[in-house]
């Protein structure tokens, strides 16, 4: 049995025949990139394969043919031809101070000239220093230099909360990555990664020429697993494995033409003995800089169901400019979910929450971090039980005795929890962490309904008021439920009004259709 490369980012280690590790061969989607054209951009969440596809570039330019026997690239390439190659790698690094990011950028530098046998004469400003370095590089092997960046964005994420130092670490990366502009005629080939696609103007000055894969369906698959590679590669591991609930946790990621799974949580979880759904990869670390986006700007989490952005919004952001759609799409707690062409040939993207490994977990983190409540396992089964049995006055109990449980502090010195929506949200973000099949601001040809919960045997169609107006009254003159008739299954309506001064549940209504 082939072992799993948990934690292993280097490709000539998975590929040693001694280490037999399982391998998943993107060497296609390489060798389309190198003979397509020079400079690329590629944007994935964390932990989703990009250090290992750089990992493979810089073996494929290196020219070390024997780890890629059997590989679709291996007699496809002329493995005489080597190019210098320097790997900027910021991936491991977690800087807070000048000092720090100065100095760690010196030590990437150095590595690359050691690596390569050159010293450069400039040592004090890296942006000199690597234009010196192209040059060298060169000018030794009489090849044109391959450029691999990994987490290029990484140095302005890890102080997305401190506004001066992100600024410092963006002008001290835009200096770098503008000396490839001026370098072009010494250059092979360029690829930078990142989790996020800042604009152009502001890393990449002048950079023009920049290919921005992300969105580019030709390579949608190129990191992650595909249902067809996770059955190929990974049999071996499936006794006792429920395919199905398998891809309900961790597929669903999606860039266009397929939906992969996500690498680092198939690999843990296949490697757990239990065969345990967990929250792998999201319990490595969730920005709380999302967490205070939500909160100061009171977002109204339900919008979270059928978002819709164009595409120059999801393209990209800024330090001064930071979207929580845009930043959610891509540290990946949301994916797309349908691309839509509208009448003046823009596109639009759907977007949603990818699978139930971050349904669950992001609403948790968000009713443990926002509302207040850590101990919310009981009220959580409670509501499950109360709806899957259609048991609406128990619904109602356990809803009443939700908002009962949330400290009084929290209303007072949360912003989030004096805005209207903040009990839609509530109950939408409870709900939602059920993992059940929710939909908020739900969209019918006659207006929105406030959250739709769509069980195996009923779904429950629910308005949230607090004024007072009569809840129900909203959904049977707009009969939105005439959406779901064909579905064959029990439909409730159920309507909640809350009073801002009891900050609870004062009526309750329902009624089945």
């Amino acid at each position: 049995m082939k072992k799993l490369p948990i934690g292993i980012q280097t490709f000539e280690k998975i590929r040693d025949k001694q280490e037999n590790y399982i391998y998943v061969d993107k060497t296609k989607y390489a060798l389309d990139l190198i003979q397509s054209g020079v400079y690329y951009f590629l944007s994935r969440p964390r932990r989703f394969g990009k250090s290992l596809f750089l990992s493979t570039l810089k073996a494929i330019f290196e020219g070390k043919k024997e780890y890629f026997e059997g590989l679709y690239i291996y007699d496809r390439w002329d493995w005489e031809e080597k190019y210098p190659v320097i790997h900027l790698s910021f991936a491991e690094s977690d800087l807070t101070t000048k000092d720090l990011i100065l100095k760690t950028v010196k030590s990437i530098f150095q590595l690359n000239q050691h690596r390569l046998g050159i010293e450069c004469m400039e040592q004090d400003y890296m942006h000199l220093c690597f234009k010196e370095l192209i040059l060298k590089a060169y000018e030794k092997y009489n090849k044109k230099v391959v450029i691999l960046v990994d987490e290029y964005d990484k140095l302005i994420l890890d102080n997305i909360e401190n506004t001066e130092m992100a600024k410092f670490a963006r002008e001290e990366l835009r200096r770098i990555y503008s000396v490839m502009k001026d370098a072009d005629p010494y250059i092979k080939f360029v690829f930078l990664t990142g989790v996020s696609k800042f604009s152009k103007t502001s890393i990449f000055s002048g950079l023009n020429n920049l290919k921005d894969i992300s969105l580019d369906s030709r390579y949608a698959t190129i990191c992650g697993y595909t249902q067809r590679e996770f059955e190929t590669s990974f049999a071996e591991y499936f006794e006792g494995v429920d395919l199905d609930e398998v891809k309900e946790w961790y597929n669903g990621y999606y860039w266009g033409v397929e939906s992969v799974y996500n690498p680092f949580d198939i690999l843990l979880f296949l490697d757990n003995p239990e065969k345990s759904f967990k929250n792998y990869w999201f319990e490595t670390g969730t920005p709380t800089f999302l967490m205070k986006l939500i909160e100061n700007n009171n977002y109204f989490l339900p919008n979270l169901s059928n978002l819709v952005v164009d595409e120059s919004l999801l393209g990209s952001f800024d330090i001064d400019n930071m979207r929580l759609e845009v930043i959610l799409f891509q540290t990946g707690y949301l994916t797309i979910d349908k691309v839509e062409t509208t009448p003046f040939g823009s596109i639009n993207y759907i977007l949603r929450l990818p699978n139930k490994e971050v349904k669950i977990s992001f609403n948790n983190f968000i009713i443990d971090r926002l509302i207040g409540d850590s101990d919310h396992s009981k009220k959580k089964i409670e509501l499950y039980k109360s709806l899957f049995s259609k048991e609406m006055e128990a619904f109602k109990s356990t809803i009443t005795s939700l908002f009962a449980s949330i400290p009084y502090n929290n209303y007072v010195n949360n912003e989030m929890q004096k805005s209207e929506g903040f009990y839609a949200t509530v109950i939408y973000v409870y709900l939602q962490s059920l993992g059940v099949d929710i939909v908020g601001e739900d969209v019918t040809n006659r207006g929105r309904i406030d959250i739709t919960v769509k069980f195996p045997n009923s779904i429950y169609i629910m308005e949230i008021k607090v004024t007072d107006e009569d809840p129900l009254a909203q959904i049977k003159l707009k009969k939105y439920y005439e959406k779901y008739l064909n579905e064959g299954k029990d439909i409730y309506l159920v309507g909640m009004k809350f009073d801002r001064n009891e900050k609870n549940l004062v009526e309750f209504v329902w009624e089945k259709v």
